[in-house]
């Protein structure tokens, strides 16, 4: 199930897809008539400012929209005879803006962009409602992202300089690494613990994940809570087994 915000006490269902995030208009319709709620949609689709926007939304995010079908729907749009459902738009213009679903939360779903605009055409005074609960909502994921996100920070350096001062006290003093490859010992140990638990080096996952690396990210960054505890963990176990002269 999607995330549920409250409007009017009306529970309207936010899905997420391919990392964007879908409002759904079926809930949203429920505003005017909760029985016909694809009529409403429909009849709003039918007018031809509403063509208009979701189609130059589409020019906008969508290479792959078809602009040729699009204009079909534009010049009959408006006339008495033209009706236009969702499903018919989706698969005759290759839109991505609005989504169907089916399934226990099924139904119509719209970018916020769309959304917002449909809402616009059920209420103004819904709209600012609308706008205002999905405003909260972003606000309570942000507190939190940041709560786990410092929560993770600390978990990645409680141990991590109890088993460098380790590599520093116990094994480089024993090796042959100059001032310049020092840097080796610590990556190796750090390594050893990275397979163990992800099943893979620093170099291997950025080789895999070029585009988490190209925006600064690293293993230890995309791991959840719980791998970032156990690895404080192996940290302080292997910090040990160094002082001990067992690594």
């Amino acid at each position: 199930m999607g995330k549920k915000i409250k409007v009017y006490n009306i529970d309207i269902v936010i899905y997420s897809k391919n990392e964007a995030e879908y409002i759904s208009l079926t809930d949203m319709a429920r505003f005017k008539d909760s029985k016909r709620t694809n009529y409403i949609i429909q009849n709003w689709m039918r007018s031809r400012s509403t063509i208009e926007f979701i189609g130059l939304w589409e020019q906008l995010n969508n290479q792959n929209f078809k602009s040729i079908e699009f204009d079909a729907f534009k010049n009959e749009a408006g006339s008495n005879s033209f009706s236009l459902t969702p499903q018919r738009w989706i698969e005759t213009t290759n839109a991505i803006g609005i989504i169907s679903k089916s399934g226990r939360y099924g139904g119509t779903y719209a970018y916020k962009d769309i959304a917002f605009e449909f809402a616009t055409w059920l209420s103004p005074t819904f709209k600012l409602y609308l706008i205002k609960e999905y405003q909260r909502l972003k606000e309570i994921e942000n507190n939190q992202y940041n709560l786990e996100w410092n929560v993770k920070r600390i978990l990645s350096k409680v141990n991590y300089t109890i088993q460098t001062d380790a590599v520093k006290d116990y094994i480089l003093p024993k090796s042959n690494y100059t001032k310049d490859t020092e840097w080796l010992a610590y990556a190796e140990e750090a390594d050893i613990l990275n397979v163990a638990l992800f099943g893979c080096t620093a170099k291997q996952w950025r080789e895999a994940n070029t585009r988490l690396t190209l925006e600064g990210k690293n293993l230890r960054d995309i791991a959840s809570i719980n791998e970032l505890a156990v690895l404080s963990n192996l940290e302080s176990a292997n910090a040990d087994m160094i002082n001990q002269g067992r690594n």
